[in-house]
Formats: C-alpha cells, structure tokens, sequence
C-alpha cells in the first residue's frame, strides 16, 4: 500500500472485504449476536465470536448452536471463532458454522485458561504444531471458508512456540490470516507485550496479521499498529463498555472515552439490555447483564453503591429503575 498507512484504510482477509482495520477481537463468554453487533455500529471492521466448543457444535449441544451460533444480518463480516483438539470434530463443527452464515472461522490457539487447556485445545496446541495445522485444514476443508488462527507468542517466558507455529501454518497454507497477543500464556491480560517479536513475524509471513492484546486506548491502539506493522488491530477487553474505541479510532469522535455524556452511556447501556433480552429472555438477562453493568457505571462515576444495587437487582424493572431508565 502507497502512503501512510490508516486504520480506515480497507483491506481483505482470504477475499474477504473488510472495511477498515479494527476488529472485535473474541471475548470469551461475552462476544455473542449483541455485543458484536454493538462493534458494528460503532465501526468495527469485523467481529468476531466468543470461542464456541467444536464438540457442542459437532454434538449439536441445543443452546450452543441455538444461542452461540446466532448470527445478526447486519454485523456481517463476521467471523465464528472455534476451538478443540480433533480435527474431524472441527471439519463437522466448521461444516455447522458455515451453514450458520458465517464469514470466516477463526481458531482459537492461544487460550491460557487450564480448563481449555488440558483438553488439548488453546494454548496447548503452542506444543503440538502438526496437529494444529491438522485443524487449520479439517476447519477450511469442512466449512469452504478462509481460517485464520488466534494464538500467543508462547507458553511461558523464553518460550517463542506460538510464533514457531505462526510461522508453520502461514508457510504451510493452513490459514489466510493470523491474530497474534504478543504475551506469553502464563501472563494471561498483563504485563509487557513484545511488539519487536511481533514486527519480526509480520516482516516474514506473506499473510495478515492482526494484532492484538493491551489496546485500552487509542494511543495505545496506534502504538502498536505502528510499531509491528499489523494488518490491523483487534480490541477486547479495552472495549468492553467502551464502544466509542471504534468510533473514536476511526475519526468518528475525538476527546476519548470522558467525551462520552452521561446520557450516551445510558442510552447504550438500555440497547446492551435489550439485546440480553432478546438473546436470554427476561429472566436469565437479569442475571447475565450483572457483568454488563460496572464497565458502563464506571463511566458515570456514580460510586460503589450503584454497583453494589445493580449486583442485588432482583429484576431488569429494578435495575433499570436503578439507573432512571423508567
């Protein structure tokens, strides 16, 4: 590309076309139909799933496919992140999300969470090359859709496996596309990012990379897109009850999230809630939206109690009376 390089500018991903270069990054047991589709109104590029189990998908596991693979006509791109260890069950559960509708599949070889990673899958596969590229091929051949791969730098400090296996699968052609958190594992969200070893892998792989991990802000956002080259950037938890990341990363707003009044974050905040609705019912929303609500309370800096009553709410009439919703 000709020029400075921009986060507005398009691009394509496995042929796909995406608008610009900020992405929804999965968001395990939140980046369902609603909060992907939030991203999208605010700009985002593409979205992506929370990770789905290929087992549930390949069991047909009811509210797996039911409420996990739900996808919205309008967050289109979007891709439907997976994650397991047997690459039949992939092609069938890729197979499954294809029908679904999606964009693209996105594998997930970078979770540190033990639970994940004792059944072989996440960041497990760091250690088993062969048969991750095993499972980048079993996705694309059972869904006929591009595969890209989610993953870490390594397990532990010293460890530089998950770029050893970056490497293998864009040099085998097992995927069109990469996202990378340039953290080992072992730190999980904290602690320094290796933007150079990230730079370093960008410069040698002739497919995308997104990157990924610590984007809070958007000074930090274009810190490191520029300082790795990335294809383009991926938020997560920096835009969680921070939508206006997306709009403010691509010109839509400035002044950061302190711009952001009052009555916006209330206004968000009841879409939030209408969508847990549609998504749950009433009653399980009640209970769902609990981990919704501080990261948009902290933006009204309304104190610890507010927090404390919408935790006690015993009904979705009670927490919205709780912050004068009606």
């Amino acid at each position: 590309m000709d020029g400075v390089r921009t986060l507005s500018d398009p691009w394509t991903l496995g042929g796909v076309p995406i608008a610009n270069r900020v992405v929804l990054a999965p968001l395990a047991g939140i980046g369902n139909w609603f909060v992907r589709l939030q991203a999208r109104r605010h700009g985002a590029g593409l979205v992506t799933s929370e990770m789905v189990s290929s087992f549930a998908v390949h069991y047909r596991n009811e509210r797996t496919c039911r409420e996990l693979l739900r996808i919205h006509p309008d967050e289109h791109p979007v891709s439907m992140q997976l994650f397991g260890h047997d690459p039949d069950v992939m092609a069938s559960a890729a197979e499954r999300v294809a029908a679904a509708g999606a964009d693209l599949i996105d594998l997930n070889m970078g979770c540190p969470v033990p639970k994940v990673c004792k059944t072989g899958a996440g960041a497990a596969l760091l250690h088993e090359p062969a048969r991750a590229v095993a499972l980048a091929r079993a996705a694309a051949r059972g869904s006929g859709l591009p595969v890209t791969v989610k993953l870490r730098s390594g397990l532990r400090a010293g460890d530089r496996s998950g770029l050893e296996l970056a490497r293998r699968l864009a040099g085998e052609g097992a995927v069109a596309g990469l996202c990378l958190h340039p953290r080992v594992a072992a730190q999980r969200h904290s602690g320094s990012l290796d933007h150079a070893a990230a730079r370093e892998l960008i410069e040698e792989v002739d497919v995308p990379v997104v990157i990924s991990g610590g984007l809070h802000s958007a000074e930090r956002v274009h810190t490191a897109f520029e300082r790795t080259g990335a294809a383009a950037v991926a938020l997560a938890r920096g835009s969680l009850g921070n939508p206006w990341l997306f709009d403010e990363l691509l010109g839509g707003r400035g002044g950061g999230p302190d711009a952001v009044s009052r009555a916006e974050i209330l206004r968000e905040l009841e879409w939030v809630m209408r969508g847990a609705v549609d998504h749950l019912g009433e009653e399980r929303a009640a209970r769902y939206l609990r981990k919704f609500y501080p990261w948009y309370v902290t933006r009204l800096h309304d104190g610890p109690a507010l927090q404390d009553a919408l935790q006690r709410a015993p009904s979705l009439q009670a927490a919205r009376a709780l912050l004068g919703l009606g």
